[in-house]
């Protein structure tokens, strides 16, 4: 039997390949390729620009799964090894080493995502600060803020930190956010959109902190007292660290893949080894706008999807990224930024 085509991962870019594939099979009356999906949870398919907007609309975790990954394996016909961890790529064998055993490719996918940015953060409460990265991340989130109404101080004020701190204020709960940058969105958009933003959020219950840090997290009388660099002092319930992801390399490096800020992969999509490819927040395109970029946004993994299909298929495709303005979910003012590339 050929070996199969293995994805590992289970966001959008891992789902959005396979729909991809099952896709072109259909319109070509093509024989379905083996694929075998490998990933460390359960395999549901959500949305995850859904965790950063749940709240206001008053959705629980389980409610934010579109489709279950038992469903999502059958509709797709894949073999979906859930729960599993991935110990090792051996690239002469085609084999990945697996907690579940070994699993033999003809083609391999890496969408492996990325992971939230920690900072060291001194006190005995730094071990409390949250991220949300994933829908597990959010039901710890969720259980935490425990439907009443919290103080939540916010590291960062970029896309995800002001989205949250919308949601959270609209959800009842009031929000400190802190950034060393001047403004919210510093790095997104220009002067005047960002303080149109602030002077919204400000009135529903958001405090901006800028030009400082979180140095230290202490509890004290069931509360967490959040010193700031600029000796200002924060008393909330919750932190939530918003500070940017980093590309989930470690599995293509120590497999000798050529890795920098992401997997580096070409127009194709691929890695260093011509039987391996990447998408995602996990890849880095080297050729886009002749910079080298990481793309952590929706629309360059579906673009990248529809590409990889047909390479997969045996009709390469380059990925060719248009124009893919970026929507930030800030009800009180929402905004749309030029497109990444």
């Amino acid at each position: 039997m050929t070996a199969p085509i293995v994805i590992i991962g289970s966001g959008l870019a891992a789902w959005s390949t396979v729909r991809e594939l099952r896709k072109l099979e259909a319109l070509s009356s093509m024989a379905l390729q083996p694929v075998t999906l490998i990933c460390a949870d359960s395999g549901d398919f959500y949305a995850k620009p859904t965790l950063s907007n749940a709240l206001a609309q008053k959705r629980t975790p389980a409610q934010l799964v579109t489709t279950p990954a038992a469903k999502m394996s059958e509709t797709q016909n894949v073999t979906l090894m859930a729960n599993t961890s991935v110990h090792k790529i051996d690239t002469a064998a085609q084999m990945v080493q697996t907690s579940q055993g070994d699993v033999s490719y003809d083609r391999l996918v890496l969408a492996l995502g990325a992971s939230p940015i920690r900072v060291p953060v001194d006190g005995d409460a730094s071990d409390v600060i949250l991220s949300v990265n994933s829908i597990s991340d959010f039901a710890a989130f969720h259980a935490k803020l425990d439907g009443s109404p919290k103080h939540v101080a916010i590291m960062g004020a970029g896309l995800i930190g002001c989205e949250f701190a919308n949601d959270l204020v609209l959800g009842g709960h009031t929000v400190s956010v802190v950034d060393p940058a001047p403004r919210a969105l510093a790095a997104l958009i220009d002067e005047s959109t960002s303080l149109e933003l602030q002077s919204k959020l400000t009135p529903l219950g958001v405090t901006w902190h800028f030009g400082t840090t979180v140095q230290a997290a202490r509890t004290h009388e069931n509360r967490i007292h959040v010193l700031l660099a600029d000796g200002e002092m924060i008393k909330a319930d919750l932190i939530l660290s918003a500070i940017g992801l980093r590309p989930n390399v470690q599995l293509a490096k120590d497999a000798g893949l050529t890795t920098d800020r992401g997997i580096v992969v070409s127009e194709l999509l691929q890695t260093s080894d011509p039987a391996i490819f990447a998408l995602g927040d996990c890849a880095q395109y080297g050729f886009v706008s002749g910079k080298i970029q990481v793309l952590p946004y929706v629309m360059p993994v579906m673009h990248a999807s529809r590409a990889l299909a047909s390479t997969l298929l045996g009709k390469p495709q380059p990925v060719r990224f248009p124009a893919m303005p970026v929507r930030v979910k800030t009800p009180a003012h929402p905004i749309t930024v030029a497109s990444p590339v």
